[in-house]
């Protein structure tokens, strides 16, 4: 079984983050949040969310795949953490997936995860930033080798369906997609 660890900061995009974590755990994607600190975390509207662990009690477990949800000042929060930019660098190191939305693209430059790779994220995020080696465009979600990125709160359902093809394969990824009713473009 695929195993995934979304971290959860003060001040993400909570949006971004459930629809994130309801479509991985239905394509039946082990899905374990992680606040960075002890407690609930309060999303960037109000909306509490209850992590399942503190971040410091899965450092040492393994994972196929980590996915950082936007929103601020959550991605500020994320990218602030030593702890979030070793497990980026670790999950490349290892030739494993991250992944992130919004504004979190942020914290994968700055890990130096996004060197050589093409990549999206929310608007003036990290235009000019990235490496001469890299590529920023504005595609809804963007895969390039282990690493996936997306724009923003309206793309986070294409995001995680991404994700979810990406671990166990388009199959999956149908299978959950089909009964959301999405429409057709």
């Amino acid at each position: 079984m695929a195993r995934v660890l979304v971290p959860l900061a003060n001040g993400c995009e909570e949006l971004e983050a459930v629809t994130i974590i309801d479509l991985l755990r239905r394509a039946g994607i082990e899905v374990v949040t992680a606040g960075l600190g002890e407690g609930p975390v309060t999303a960037s509207r109000g909306v509490v969310l209850i992590p399942d662990r503190p971040l410091d009690d899965v450092l040492n477990d393994e994972f196929d795949m980590i996915v950082l949800p936007g929103g601020q000042p959550g991605a500020d929060h994320l990218d602030a953490d030593p702890r979030i930019h070793a497990l980026l660098q670790r999950m490349a190191e290892l030739n494993k997936y991250t992944a992130a939305i919004c504004a979190a693209p942020k914290v994968l430059l700055n890990a130096g995860v996004l060197d050589g790779h093409k990549a999206t994220a929310y608007p003036g995020v990290i235009d000019g930033r990235l490496a001469a080696t890299s590529v920023l465009l504005t595609d809804a979600v963007v895969c390039d080798g282990k690493v996936v990125t997306s724009r923003g709160p309206g793309t986070a359902m294409d995001f995680a369906l991404t994700l979810i093809e990406q671990l166990l394969g388009a199959d999956k990824r149908q299978e959950v997609e089909k009964p959301l009713l999405r429409p057709k473009g």
